[in-house]
């Protein structure tokens, strides 16, 4: 089955390119993405699509503030609205703006949704061969914020207002989700076509320090990485500084200015996220979750989680 919406001009879009034009052009055409979207959700949360990296969201029903941690990737809802809180931050992203994840940071997200309105959006992983074959090809862009001011600063985390060519490429790949032999023949193709609409994007500085290899922002983003893959060894401050290069003085000051908290307060996040993830399948129990995340002491890993999280490992 083939959507066929119409898609706003270049120049309609661009003369009304953020949420703040609620009755304009930008809200239409979320409005369009969203009746893409609406026929392919089958489940609540996320699900996988036939294109790899691309996964559709959706909820019924709102969430309180709950704390999470986000894979990088790009971030486009078409319906409903999310709330991140990240450190004094508050990041709003709906219908009119996405989200780019540069690096996996855990957060706190609040979901609002209207009974007549659940959320849709979709997700777009970044890939990192895709991605630093963009950089080689594509030259540095020289963005402004908003007001044509001063430069953006790159983040971490960071919403941005759609264009005509992030919502022309979104929509693209949106529409090719309803074709399995266009997934097959063209899927990788739109997904690159959005990667390159961030990377020209006003956060596409933040992208493109992922995949170079000078710069405090790229060094910290490899220590996560490897954070990541070994978060359940005994990792120190130290281990994490060496391996990219650093003094552990200066690693701990640019990861707490990238993520907004300290190595320590990072990892014991993250293996709380992880275990939360471990105790949702039937198979493990809690002592069991805890020595899988990297806790040698059931009842200190019972503590830690009921105090990020607000329940008991055993109420989930």
């Amino acid at each position: 089955m083939h959507n066929h919406l119409s898609m706003p001009s270049s120049l309609e879009l661009v003369a009304d390119n953020s949420v703040s034009g609620a009755d304009g052009t930008t809200i239409r055409w979320a409005a369009g993405l969203a009746a893409t979207l609406r026929p392919l959700i089958e489940k609540e949360g996320f699900s996988e699509t036939p294109i790899e990296g691309v996964r559709l969201i959706a909820s019924e029903c709102g969430h309180p503030r709950t704390p999470l941690i986000y894979e990088p990737g790009l971030f486009v809802i078409a319906q409903g609205d999310k709330i991140g809180y990240l450190g004094e931050r508050v990041i709003h992203y709906g219908p009119g703006n996405y989200l780019v994840q540069a690096i996996p940071l855990p957060f706190e997200c609040e979901t609002l949704t209207r009974p007549e309105a659940p959320l849709l959006g979709i997700n777009i992983a970044v890939d990192p061969l895709t991605l630093s074959e963009l950089v080689q090809r594509v030259p540095e862009m020289n963005h402004s914020d908003q007001h044509g001011m001063e430069p953006c600063r790159p983040e971490p985390m960071a919403a941005v207002a759609i264009d005509a060519s992030m919502a022309e490429a979104v929509q693209r790949l949106a529409s090719c989700l309803h074709d399995k032999v266009a997934c097959d023949a063209l899927g990788s193709g739109r997904v690159r076509e959005v990667l390159f609409a961030a990377l020209t994007g006003p956060q596409g500085q933040s992208l493109r320090q992922l995949v170079q290899s000078h710069g405090h922002y790229a060094r910290i983003a490899e220590s996560l990485s490897y954070l990541h893959r070994h978060f359940a060894a005994p990792l120190t401050v130290e281990t994490l500084a060496n391996r990219v290069n650093m003094s552990t003085s200066h690693f701990h000051h640019h990861f707490r200015q990238t993520t907004q908290m300290s190595p320590v307060q990072y990892l014991k996040r993250l293996r709380l996220l992880r275990a939360r993830v471990l105790l949702s399948q039937e198979r493990f129990n809690v002592a069991r979750a805890a020595i899988e995340v990297g806790y040698r002491s059931t009842s200190q890993f019972s503590r830690e989680y009921k105090r990020y999280f607000g329940v008991n490992p055993s109420q989930g």
